[in-house]
């Protein structure tokens, strides 16, 4: 592991002079040398070789850290004793800020979640603001069972005393240099995350597992990358279906590919292209929020609009795309290469006509989306390549087509195309086994294992949630319960009927930036008297990227997202609340939609694996634990009378989930 600019044992730290380590860290860093930045160091340097005087002999130190995943460095990493040291420092300044004190446990957070041989080790998160008046007081373990400390503020002046008090209060083995650097790095971004480091420059292997029990996304990503340098060779048109379980990792296959081919002057151009509204719009903001930021850092000045319009030609609407492929309907695309995230949500026949008819003025239009959006790349008269990433059990919206429609365009106007696919597409919550037959004895056709992405990468602390959730919704409750046995170890799962208490049980488990909020079905409309307005639109980017002290973010848990703000993202602390839309019985779920002032069944068997896939997505949207609100009902109301809701929360209490 050679994650830092520099790295060696304390003695040898202590006796090189500080000009030979600045030169060190100045070599490996990667951008012009800011006068702030060397000023930073040698501070820190000064700092550090004082206080680590007394462990000369003991302990390895390493500058400039890097954590790939949040694309960041840690200032300081020391090994000491039985202690992992994470030294965040703010030279010159005198305030502990809550955006510092979050800073350094997230990478305390990210060592103890990704670090293989930090996993058992006590961490001690240190902010270090060097002109701050004392503020250091206790040390004292987050209640979360996993040897982390709660953030330490200290000056200068306490850091010495912090460091022997920390020793003290930690029992344990001394951690070995050359144990602890060979522990693999495994982490699990979320697709902001994994957006932000991708397009600032590490590699996808850095930014997901590796490990022997996932087939990794570098795997499929090279396999793709075969299949498109293939097709530009052969001169040859191909179409690539990739599935996944849910947060496997599909959408940051997409992103990887449409990264590394992104040369506007080179032949394998390529755009990611997703029909998911709230995605585009969410990595777009992310992606330009981070790059005015990074710049800014490193004395650049940078217009957003300018950044933005970067990030906007690489990230698209699916819908965008079609409307610009419609201008001309002889011209192909820029690009070679489209890839199309979610790509059993694209528009049947009817849906599609419909759409064109009422918003386009196109009253004769006879093309699904899927077999419309392969023409586009059939234009090219040399090569192209469509890649579908495929979600099982995802669709949520009248008109979505399935992958079915895919395989049907492929098969009846696209002959001379060549067919990749994922060996799993043939499974049950794809819904292509029918289609998939009318692909035999026809050629080039190719079944390839690596196409599928296996393990959940969303729920890193329990890789069986995806499955617990198919139990429960298929009423497989003896199953359920030894599922859950194996996921609770971990991942903590809690119900309750007051939403209150969960909020309180939610904030309390989320620790520096973790992402914690509220989410509901789109037809939970008898949440009211709970302050939950499904009808009130919030705005997803606010939500999933603005700050703890922003009304508008996830932080502050009173706007609500649903199934359509959520799906294909994620966040790490879930409050679900189960409105009487889905009820329980013992033989079938009841599918319910409000209108006007009572209940009306649903009967479209379309419209109920709408909803029931709906509280799919919401319940496989928490990477690190869940609580699930099952309000009490009111006899006043008879709306809301109890005996909706009772039912689905006593299934949930014979599953085994623990009420709070």
């Amino acid at each position: 592991m050679n994650r830092a600019f520099y790295s060696s044992t304390i003695f040898e730290f202590l006796n090189l002079s500080n000009e030979e380590i600045i030169g060190i860290l100045a070599l490996s860093n990667q951008f012009s040398l800011e006068q702030t930045q060397r000023d930073a160091w040698v501070a820190e340097i000064e700092i550090l070789k004082k206080v680590l005087e007394n462990y000369r002999n003991d302990g390895a130190i390493y500058l400039e850290f890097s954590i790939p995943r949040m694309g960041q460095r840690i200032d300081a990493v020391l090994l000491i004793g039985a202690v992992i040291f994470v030294l965040e420092f703010k030279v010159r300044e005198k305030e502990f800020t809550s955006y510092a004190i979050d800073q350094v446990m997230d990478y305390a957070l990210d060592l103890k979640n990704f670090h293989e041989t930090s996993h058992e080790q006590f961490i001690a998160p240190l902010l270090i603001a060097t002109t701050a008046k004392a503020s250091y007081t206790t040390i004292e373990l987050t209640p979360h069972n996993d040897k982390i400390l709660y953030p330490i503020r200290c000056n200068t002046d306490l850091l010495s005393d912090v460091i022997k008090d920390v020793l003290n209060f930690c029992d344990g083995e001394k951690i070995e240099k050359a144990i602890w650097e060979s522990g693999h790095y495994k982490p699990t971004p979320t697709i902001i995350e994994a957006a932000r480091a991708l397009y600032f420059g590490h590699s996808v292997s850095e930014i997901s597992r590796n490990d022997a029990s996932a087939i990794n996304i570098s795997r499929t990503s090279e396999e793709i990358c075969k299949i498109i340098d293939s097709s530009r060779h052969n001169k040859r048109k191909s179409i690539c279906f990739v599935t996944g379980v849910p947060g496997a990792g599909k959408t940051l296959v997409g992103l990887n590919i449409a990264n590394k081919y992104s040369d506007e002057k080179d032949e394998l151009y390529s755009v990611f292209l997703s029909g998911n509204g709230p995605l585009v719009k969410i990595l777009r903001e992310a992606l330009t929020r981070d790059k005015v930021k990074r710049d800014k850092e490193a004395g650049l000045k940078t217009k957003k609009g300018v950044v933005f319009g970067a990030v906007k030609s690489k990230i698209q609407n699916v819908h965008n795309f079609r409307d610009e492929c419609l201008v001309d309907l002889e011209k192909p695309p820029v690009e070679h290469v489209a890839l199309f995230d979610e790509a059993q949500r694209a528009w049947t026949l009817e849906q599609t006509s419909s759409f064109m008819k009422r918003k386009k003025s196109k009253p004769n239009f006879n093309h699904s989306e899927p077999e419309f959006l392969i023409s586009c790349l059939d234009r090219h008269s040399d090569w192209a390549v469509v890649v579908c990433l495929v979600g099982g059990g995802q669709e949520i919206n009248t008109g979505e087509a399935g992958i079915s429609e895919w395989i049907n365009s492929v098969h009846n106007t696209f002959n001379d195309w060549d067919v990749y696919i994922s060996s799993r597409l043939t499974d049950s919550e794809y819904a292509a086994g029918e289609a998939l037959k009318i692909l035999e004895g026809r050629n080039s056709v190719n079944y390839n294992d690596a196409l599928h992405l296996a393990v959940s990468m969303r729920s890193f602390r329990a890789e069986n949630v995806s499955l617990l959730i198919k139990q429960i919704l298929d009423l497989n409750a003896e199953d359920a319960k030894s599922t859950l046995n194996k996921v609770n170890s971990k991942y903590p799962i809690v119900i309750t009927r007051d939403l209150n208490k969960a909020k309180q049980w939610i904030k309390a488990q989320a620790r520096g930036s973790e992402r914690y909020g509220i989410v509901v079905s789109s037809q939970a409309e008898r949440l009211r008297p709970h302050s939950i307005f499904v009808s009130s639109p919030m705005d997803p980017v606010h939500w999933f990227l603005d700050d703890k002290d922003d009304v508008r973010s996830s932080y502050y848990l009173e706007d609500v997202a649903t199934e359509f703000d959520v799906q294909g993202l994620e966040l790490d602390w879930v409050c679900v609340t189960w409105d009487a839309d889905f009820r329980y019985t013992k033989k079938e779920w009841q599918h319910w939609s409000f209108k006007g002032n009572k209940w009306q069944k649903i009967k479209k068997p379309e419209r109920q694996n709408y909803l029931k896939n709906a509280y799919r997505v919401l319940l496989t949207r928490a990477r690190q634990g869940m609580v699930i609100v099952i309000p009490e009902g009111n006899d006043d109301d008879p709306t809301r009378p109890p005996k909706f809701y009772d039912p689905t929360f006593n299934y949930l209490i014979e599953i085994g989930f623990k009420e709070i």
